[in-house]
């Protein structure tokens, strides 16, 4: 899917009621070559990444033996209660002129105050009875597969901006890979995670095996598969990324855009 997302969430207490959503501004913490799920300990990591949320983050962090709700002091999240973790990979213009690379700048999402970051939604479409299970302490998982060539946008979607497109994220509007077409408002990046889990593991190997998409896919329903029965909040990230400043024809249509993600995919 052209992407690799990560979270390490324990923002909620036992158990959530499924009457809300939340929706608050994570401004920019670090960006830099780290990674501590999928290549704990490596300094540098394969490549950059985008850090938001509590000061702990650090190259190591073990589920179990580590809570960044736990550790933490501050955060960059307007949710002062949000101590937990999360990151996505960069996104870099490619000059088509000369090879090089800019970093893409991140803008601030409808109606919120950030400093780069991201967008963080909590939704309850899992809850079954009102209710579902919240994330217990050192909690973590993954969502996206940057090996996978399928187009699809059960986890990962961009939208093109600037042409009077709804807010519904992963739509018919969207596409799975990064747009092919000049967009003046920028790109909205959509990263959906998984909302059934197993109920015992805090992680997997995988860092995903321990966790499911509803029998819906994507944005979740009540009904989880029986090998992920537990219903749990669903996050999803935005990522308003500005692209609108890349403007030259030449560089899209036929297949083609400027952009590659730091993993290298476009």
């Amino acid at each position: 899917m052209f992407w690799n997302a990560l979270a390490v969430v324990a923002l909620l207490g036992q158990s959530v009621s499924a009457q809300n959503m939340l929706r608050f501004a994570c401004s920019q913490l670090t960006i830099e070559r780290a990674d501590p799920l999928v290549t704990p300990g490596q300094s540098p990591a394969p490549h950059t990444h985008q850090i938001i949320g509590g000061n702990s983050f650090n190259l190591t962090m073990e589920p179990v033996n580590y809570d960044p709700a736990a550790k933490s002091t501050c955060t960059s999240c307007t949710y002062s209660e949000d101590f937990s973790n999360y990151w996505t990979a960069s996104l870099y213009f490619k000059s088509p002129e000369n090879g090089t690379f800019q970093r893409v700048p991140q803008f601030a999402n409808g109606g919120l105050q950030q400093d780069g970051g991201m967008t963080v939604y909590y939704m309850p479409y899992s809850a079954k009875n009102g209710k579902m299970t919240a994330f217990k302490p050192g909690f973590r998982m993954i969502a996206g597969d940057p090996m996978s060539k399928k187009n699809n946008r059960v986890s990962i979607c961009h939208r093109c901006l600037g042409n009077g497109e709804g807010f519904a994220p992963c739509d018919a509007k969207d596409t799975g890979e990064l747009p092919t077409k000049y967009c003046p408002s920028g790109i909205r990046a959509s990263i959906i995670f998984p909302s059934c889990w197993d109920g015992k593991n805090l992680d997997s190997p995988d860092h995903k095996s321990h966790v499911a998409y509803s029998n819906s896919g994507g944005l979740g329903s009540t009904s989880c598969p029986t090998t992920h029965p537990v219903a749990i909040p669903q996050v999803m990230y935005e990522i308003m990324w500005d692209t609108g400043r890349y403007k030259n024809d030449a560089w899209y249509g036929n297949g083609k855009q400027p952009f590659v993600y730091s993993f290298g995919d476009g």
